[in-house]
């Protein structure tokens, strides 16, 4: 016999109407933390009938864990730099740069310390930074490192750049890093 589950088999419409206006949000809002349609969020306010599925999982999810959504939430950009640091397709580290006053902001969306940009390391310097976008490139002092920017398009060693062109892929992983610029 397979496990069972501590969960309702369905879940009342004024439930969802509930948990949507305890965290504030819009129809609209709320559909895209499900990642469902605004018309979905619309369709499971008004059924007739209990709703049935993953909703039941998520909603249990957000009553239990009311800081979920703030852990989830990406802040509005207010440095000229923004990396986002991706293991896979999961968002792991975002990153705000201000190159001028040398200052790093980063917000950690995973537990487990392997996969976040700077391990431990919650408030790094724009040292560690620097260290970090330089170990996602091929090294500086790379034999034939000149070819190398060549082929990328670059008139010299730059990691930010480097990073840019490549997406700081690295052989032997499965991370990558976007780059956003603020204009």
């Amino acid at each position: 016999m397979g496990k069972t589950f501590a969960l309702p088999e369905r879940l009342e419409t004024e439930d969802i109407k509930a948990i949507r206006r305890r965290l504030g949000m819009t129809q609209k809002e709320f559909a895209e933390l499900m990642q469902v349609s605004k018309a979905t969020v619309v369709h499971w306010e008004n059924s007739e009938k209990p709703l049935t599925g993953p909703v039941i999982l998520a909603v249990k999810m957000l009553r239990e864990m009311p800081n979920l959504v703030d852990d989830l939430s990406i802040p509005k950009q207010r440095m000229p730099l923004r990396l986002y640091y991706y293991y896979k397709d999961f968002l792991c580290t975002l990153i705000d740069v201000e190159d001028r006053t040398m200052r790093v902001q980063i917000k950690n969306y995973t537990k487990y310390v392997q996969y976040r940009a700077f391990g431990n390391n919650t408030e790094p310097t724009y040292e560690d930074y620097q260290a970090f976008l330089e170990s996602r490139c091929f090294p500086r002092s790379r034999d034939k490192v000149k070819l190398e920017l060549a082929h990328l398009g670059l008139p010299f060693y730059d990691p930010l750049m480097i990073v840019e062109k490549t997406e700081g892929r690295m052989a032997e992983d499965d991370f990558r890093l976007i780059v956003e610029r603020r204009h």
